[in-house]
């Protein structure tokens, strides 16, 4: 039986909550694996957390071994194979996104200096709070002890999404679609690619013939379902996003079978033109430990330009948080 040892932030919020059951059940690591939680809130939080850790104590998980809840990030972070970066300031009414940046900027900074400190060298990050590929370009760049190659920020939602809204047009099972890449940031510049996407092994355009519903209203919907949960609920996305959370950790950890991609932004090593070190969404596939950029995708002009849209988004954030650096 193996064991591995997860830190999870935020970890009392909506997110951490629908998150840490389904990992104390084994769906993240597979039930060969015990798990050693590390819960980390701000100090206000503490008693709320607390709860939660009663809760996971009265499910009686078999695989999970132990729960540690803290306010400490040297506390956190120690001797972990994986941290989960899920908490993260939100964006409030009146806010600048530069402002929003240089907030969560501080708090990625400290998480990205503790973990370097005190983690396995061998620990993988994965930023889920937003803006996560910014965030997680500052906590890489902090995390000196912890190869760039290592950190994450999270694209799943937006492929799982993708993936839906194809297979609801189609009318067929979401397992009928795959290789949906998810290109750029976590933000309604991301793109979509439905041109390298299949449905039931077929290219999606010969699938769904209606080329201009693809490019305008199923990418839009994309961009924008995060705000119409939000507006639906008066929430944000929480069950989708921890369950994304959980098949991206996945398919990090699984080699991807042949002929099959998955998304998640990582540090560019400078495929496709954009530049090094950017957390730039990509398509994927694993060894079950190291991940690399899909490589040979040809792209048209219109995915070209999209591309271009995300990417000098991502270089504005860089430029915005650059003298945190």
């Amino acid at each position: 039986m193996k064991n591995i040892k997860v830190a999870i932030t935020g970890a009392a919020g909506q997110i951490g909550y629908a998150l840490l059951f389904r990992i104390a059940a084994g769906e993240m690591f597979g039930k060969d694996t015990q798990v050693h939680l590390n819960l980390l809130e701000l100090e206000a939080a503490l008693p709320a957390l607390e709860g939660v850790k009663m809760e996971l104590d009265d499910c009686a998980f078999p695989l999970l071994r132990s729960v540690t809840t803290t306010s400490k990030l040297e506390v956190a972070f120690k001797d972990i194979d994986w941290a989960l970066l899920v908490g993260s300031v939100p964006r409030k009414a009146g806010m600048e996104r530069g402002d929003l940046l240089k907030i969560n900027g501080k708090i990625f900074i400290e998480q990205g200096k503790a973990i370097s400190e005190n983690a396995k060298k061998t620990c993988k990050v994965l930023v889920v709070g937003n803006p996560c590929n910014t965030n997680a370009y500052i906590a890489k760049t902090f995390a000196k002890n912890i190869p760039a190659k290592n950190f994450f920020a999270m694209t799943m939602l937006d492929q799982n999404r993708a993936k839906t809204q194809l297979a609801q047009k189609a009318n067929v099972a979401v397992s009928e679609v795959d290789n949906v890449a998810i290109w750029g940031n976590h933000s309604s510049t991301q793109y979509p690619d439905f041109y390298h996407a299949t449905i039931s092994g077929k290219p999606v355009p010969q699938v769904i013939a209606d080329e201009t519903w693809l490019q305008t209203t199923f990418i839009q919907a994309v961009q924008q379902r995060g705000a119409a949960v939000i507006k639906a609920r008066g929430l944000s996305s929480a069950a989708s996003a921890a369950n994304a959370v959980i098949d991206t950790v996945k398919n990090i950890i699984t080699p991807t079978p042949q002929g099959k991609f998955f998304s998640a932004a990582i540090s560019s090593d400078g495929s496709y033109e954009i530049p090094d070190g950017i957390m730039f969404g990509f398509p994927l596939r694993s060894d079950g430990n190291d991940c690399s950029v899909v490589q040979g995708l040809d792209s048209n002009d219109f995915s070209k330009e999209k591309i271009q849209l995300t990417l000098k988004e991502l270089l504005e954030e860089k430029e915005a948080v650059k003298e945190l650096l």
